[in-house]
């Protein structure tokens, strides 16, 4: 027997129940970040309140539920991956559930809608379809699913590159996101090739590496916002450190015109943050091209968005 996601108001009246036979409170606000991260995935969302209310608050009735209570309950989990969400992910491993996620994470088109494979991953609850876009359940599974399958890359890149830290990247105080690509885009053209063949998801594994790469810098304070998809033909990436947000489009090379549309998505994406600037990361796979040619970086402006184009 499945039992389906909560809504909103589910959850409220949920909620609402433990503040009757305590007292204690939840905020709007709380609730309303509960709701966008676990989308009323049953155990999430009661995962998160017993974080809060039994760990973070030591069942201090008292106080009042925060959202700045409930993002760090949510980081708490993500982290330290309980039972449930370390038995759905050994699902990660599984061919038929590698066919179906690898398309969300590179935002390349999902055939096969009708297939078995399919339906088993709907099944399990890691992944949703809303107006024709296959995406992770929740942006917990959608997190969880990247940090483990660029785990070993993280944990890789703290033995190749032990100097990949905040402060490396630092510039009067904000991230160096020029130079923090291009130190990627040297450690991309010097070991790709082994990096790759080392990946089960070999079609995402530019994505995830780069991922890996940024997760391994950002550890030392800060975090990534993702919005994937299958059938975008991209991965959008906020890099957010002390409040400042970075937008990263990444696409796979597929010809001038993906170029040009990465270059507006790009754009798009960066005026969601409300930012005049953001970058797009082109990894081109074709094994004709040598890598003085795969290697560039330029600026594009597209509206009066200054789009820094690193090509790798």
């Amino acid at each position: 027997m499945t039992l389906k996601n909560f809504t909103k108001e589910e959850i409220t009246s949920l909620y609402k129940q433990h503040t009757e036979d305590t007292g204690q409170a939840f905020e709007t606000e709380a609730i309303d970040y509960i709701f966008d991260q676990t989308q009323g995935q049953p155990w999430l969302l009661n995962a998160v309140a017993r974080e809060i209310i039994v760990k973070i608050l030591n069942s201090d009735y008292s106080q009042a539920v925060t959202a700045e209570m409930a993002k760090t309950a949510i980081q708490t989990i993500i982290l330290r991956r309980d039972s449930h969400i370390d038995s759905l992910l050994e699902r990660l491993k599984e061919e038929r559930v590698r066919k179906v996620v690898e398309p969300i994470i590179s935002g390349e088109r999902f055939y096969g809608r009708l297939s078995d494979d399919y339906q088993y991953v709907i099944d399990l609850g890691l992944i949703k379809e809303i107006d024709a876009k296959i995406q992770p359940a929740n942006p917990i599974y959608g997190e969880v699913i990247i940090r483990t399958l660029s785990f070993d890359s993280q944990q890789d890149f703290m033995l190749e590159k032990p100097d990949a830290v905040i402060p490396r990247y630092l510039k009067e105080g904000k991230m160096d996101i020029g130079f923090l690509l291009a130190d990627f885009q040297q450690f991309w053209r010097e070991n790709s090739d082994i990096w790759i063949e080392k990946m089960q998801y070999k079609e995402a594994a530019p994505h995830l590496i780069l991922q890996g790469f940024l997760q391994r810098v950002l550890n030392g304070g800060g975090h990534i916002i993702r919005d994937m998809a299958a059938g975008t033909g991209r991965l959008d990436l906020g890099v957010v450190y002390e409040n400042h947000i970075y937008p990263i489009e990444i696409k796979l090379w597929k010809g001038e015109k993906y170029y040009q549309r990465g270059l507006e998505q790009a754009a798009r994406y960066a005026g969601i943050f409300g930012c005049r600037e953001g970058w797009l990361v082109v990894f081109d796979q074709r094994k004709s091209l040598a890598w003085e040619e795969k290697i560039y970086r330029k600026e594009e402006d597209v509206n009066g968005t200054v789009i820094h184009v690193f090509g790798i």
